[in-house]
């Protein structure tokens, strides 16, 4: 093949094992719609939902969670959503920020960069960041539905078996 990014998806893996963690204080399993939102995009692009949380925007609990997802094998990313704002409560991105072995600055950027069509110079607030914890992905995106639609449908799904490949070769 004549382009390197096609021979690679080519190899990714078509079926996923991913963790939905949803950062937010109010949210319960009823009221969680960005959460249900991930889990059914993903399912529907024919990957396994092993795990799903939500837990307080708390460094302790987040970081014991990614940390217990990070020890799985089986799993290959932990998909993000909510405590990405610039409120004194949102510790989203400094807690998984610090956990990060590889982080991958494009995918915020390209984030920020689709989400400024959709609602102007507002993107600067949002602080969605991803990279690498050992071999797993972490993808963070804000809590809303509108982000996690763009998040997952433009940048997430088409590219996640892709990422995966690469942080597990050898």
């Amino acid at each position: 093949m004549d382009n390197p990014v096609a021979e690679h998806r080519t190899a990714a893996p078509v079926s996923l094992n991913l963790a939905v963690l949803t950062v937010s204080d109010t949210r319960t399993v009823e009221t969680d719609t960005s959460g249900a939102l991930i889990v059914a995009l993903a399912e529907a692009a024919g990957h396994r939902v092993a795990d799903r949380a939500i837990l307080p925007d708390e460094p302790v609990a987040m970081r014991s969670f990614l940390q217990s997802c990070a020890a799985n094998v089986d799993l290959h990313a932990v998909l993000v959503t909510g405590g990405t704002g610039v409120s004194a409560r949102d510790q989203t991105f400094e807690t998984v920020s610090t956990l990060l072995t590889k982080p991958l600055p494009g995918y915020g950027e390209l984030f920020r960069m689709l989400s400024y069509a959709q609602i102007g110079p507002a993107c600067m607030l949002s602080r969605a960041v991803g990279g690498l914890m050992g071999k797993l992905a972490v993808l963070v995106m804000p809590g809303s539905r509108a982000a996690v639609e763009l998040a997952m449908t433009k940048i997430i799904l088409p590219e996640l078996p892709h990422l995966v490949r690469e942080a597990r070769k050898h």
